[in-house]
């Protein structure tokens, strides 16, 4: 193919491939333990599959409602009711979309214009920024405090100013594997009283909060609730990352338009696993069990590297593990990371790309949603450097 003959004016001149594509494309290459990307190993529930299966055979194959099938949007309004005590419209209030990311991207689509500011907490995923920037506004960091990356809320209102339209939450937090506190929530909700500014939450992993937490999300605040799109992952929940699933609850105000957009990108997300979903969530020990299976595999996985040189850092949420390597190394994390993949055949993600500007903090995240034999062979791995 010849090469495009006109001039190109890239929206994201900085940006290449994630991560997360690296990682684990060099963890293939060194056919080494991928405790990178953030999807398990292991396969979803064989009901869920079948329930897809039968979809399909059923000849549920066509356009669903844009908004979503109708039975799903009650199981959500149902589930959010359960947990939350909040009551979303499943009519007007709750969307099924193409994955998470996409929810989240379109919520900033539907808000954000040129010279719009966004509020991001650092360490951050990676496709907030690319989000915000794709569409002229801009990103205001604000950095999350070592050593626990707990939030400096006077810093929060010092970041607020007159072109401020929107903040990006995050809780449980990837890569941190921290949590968001009740109180967290009050001052957020103190902060943003009386203004305009519209909150993105990014509650992927709500179910996975650990050691009898219960999920502090937006959906629990009145004062959030009200000016909040509150994002949620099947892929996450239920094991099933490539199916590319998710859904977002909002007020009526905010979902109208949200939905403006959304009809014109997506139209629809996957209408057979629409259907194997709604009947899925009828039962909801999989998402209430979803806790205590992640922790157990946290715990064996903190236990099997407790004697290596490499610090263990608080997991409190989501299903990833941060170690700091003071004892380890003097590299900067990208580079040790990828010395890891290649030399002693485990990929890990180095934190710095998870900032604005790369701080070297000596902090590597790794995924434990993994068997228990690949948790088991990693933290040998890890004993041994």
């Amino acid at each position: 193919m010849q090469p495009f003959p006109g001039r190109i004016d890239s929206k994201l001149p900085h940006v290449g491939t994630t991560i997360f594509t690296v990682m684990s494309r060099l963890a293939q290459e060194h056919d080494a333990i991928n405790l990178s990307q953030g999807f398990p190993d292991f396969d979803c529930a064989k009901e869920l599959r079948d329930l897809f299966c039968t979809a399909i055979n059923s000849g549920l194959n066509q356009y669903p409602p844009m908004a979503g099938v109708p039975v799903l949007r009650e199981r959500i309004a149902e589930k959010m009711q359960r947990l939350y005590g909040s009551h979303y419209d499943p009519e007007h209030e709750i969307t099924v979309v193409p994955g998470a990311t996409y929810g989240i991207f379109t919520a900033v689509a539907t808000f954000i214009r040129p010279g719009d500011e966004v509020i991001l907490f650092e360490p951050a995923y990676d496709s907030y920024q690319p989000a915000i920037e794709t569409l002229g506004g801009k990103a205001v960091f604000v950095a999350l405090e070592l050593p626990d990356y707990h939030v400096d809320w006077r810093k929060v209102q010092a970041a607020i100013t007159p072109r401020t339209r929107m903040l990006i939450l995050n809780t449980p937090h990837n890569p941190t594997a921290t949590v968001l506190c009740a109180e967290d929530m009050r001052m957020l909700e103190a902060i943003l009283r009386g203004t305009d500014i519209v909150v993105v939450s990014d509650e992927v992993y709500e179910h996975i909060v650990f050691d009898g937490h219960a999920h502090q999300g937006v959906a629990r605040y009145p004062g959030l609730a009200e000016r909040s799109f509150f994002v949620s992952s099947f892929g996450k929940t239920y094991s099933v990352t490539g199916w590319k699933m998710g859904y977002v609850c909002a007020p009526r105000e905010l979902m109208a338009e949200f939905r403006k957009v959304h009809q014109f990108n997506a139209f629809v997300a996957c209408a057979p696993v629409q259907y194997a979903f709604a009947e899925y969530m009828q039962n909801p020990a999989p998402y209430l069990e979803l806790a205590a299976f992640y922790q157990a595999k946290r715990d064996l996985f903190r236990q099997g590297i407790a004697a290596s040189r490499f610090t263990l850092m608080p997991s409190r949420g989501s299903f990833f593990q941060c170690v700091g390597y003071d004892a380890v190394s003097d590299e900067r994390d990208t580079d040790l990371a990828i010395r890891l993949t290649r030399e002693h055949g485990i990929a890990s993600i180095p934190v710095s790309v998870f900032y604005n500007v790369p701080r070297y903090e000596k902090v590597l995240r790794f995924c434990f949603a993994k068997s228990d034999a690949t948790l088991q062979r990693g933290a040998e791995i890890l004993c041994r450097i």
